[in-house]
């Protein structure tokens, strides 16, 4: 059974549609990416598994169960998403426990200590960081907080959009090496949007290119080291990459 799968999928704002006949599947334990540029309908699609995007048609699937045209707990328990600006993905006047605990809180799960305090050393984070507020973090501890955020509930499958464009370069390298760790130790699966190539490489064993909010290809990671992609899109961003 795949943990994502996508069937025909139509996406729409507004009445206005932008994601067209989009069909893949991931895998459980496999990290897949979706690329191209922006406004591509990248972001979209991960919106639409996660029940952000309410305007869709076709099938979506999770973990065998039918997809959500709005957020629901039971989807929540299964697939939590991490986004873009860690800046703006934590609310400014709580507390990292208070962060951390709310999901449990909502969800009626109990021994919350204890669940805050071993996810905060999943993603590196000692104690001490339990009572600060996000002013306090730097952009790679916000976005390590909000990874701890997405493993409360002890997923099967974590959305990633545009997990590290956001951060500086060093800081980066960081938080890739932490969610390679984290997928490794948790037998997790990897849905995540990017426009950076090596990102994909590193993380990655498949890619789905997009345009103009279509999957123009389907291809190994592999290709970004040989350049073996089909479609002429895809040979162009990979060209655009400076990979060649």
């Amino acid at each position: 059974m795949s943990a994502i799968s996508l069937r025909g999928v139509d996406i729409a704002y507004a009445g206005q549609r932008v994601v067209h006949g989009v069909s893949f599947e991931v895998g459980k334990g496999e990290s897949f990416a979706l690329v191209g540029e922006s406004g591509s309908g990248k972001s979209t699609v991960l919106r639409a598994i996660a029940g952000l995007a309410p305007e869709w048609i076709g099938e979506i699937t999770l973990l065998g169960q039918p997809g959500s045209h709005r957020p629901n707990r039971t989807l929540a328990r299964h697939c939590q998403m991490v986004f873009q600006d860690p800046y703006g993905s934590l609310h400014p006047r709580k507390t990292v426990d208070a962060v951390l605990t709310e999901p449990l809180a909502i969800h009626g799960i109990g021994n919350r200590d204890a669940r805050v305090e071993r996810v905060l050393a999943d993603v590196g984070l000692d104690r001490r960081f339990r009572f600060r507020y996000p002013h306090q973090l730097s952009g790679g501890q916000r976005q390590r907080v909000a990874i701890a955020r997405a493993l409360m509930l002890e997923p099967e499958v974590l959305l990633l959009d545009e997990p590290t464009s956001a951060l500086d370069v060093s800081v980066q390298a960081e938080i890739l090496n932490l969610l390679k760790r984290l997928r490794a130790e948790h037998g997790l699966t990897y849905l995540m949007v990017t426009h950076n190539l090596p990102v994909v490489s590193f993380l990655c064993e498949r890619i789905g290119v997009m345009n103009k909010g279509r999957i123009v290809e389907i291809a190994p990671a592999t290709a970004l080291h040989d350049g073996a992609f089909s479609d002429p899109y895809s040979q162009a961003l990979y060209a655009a990459s400076g990979r060649e």
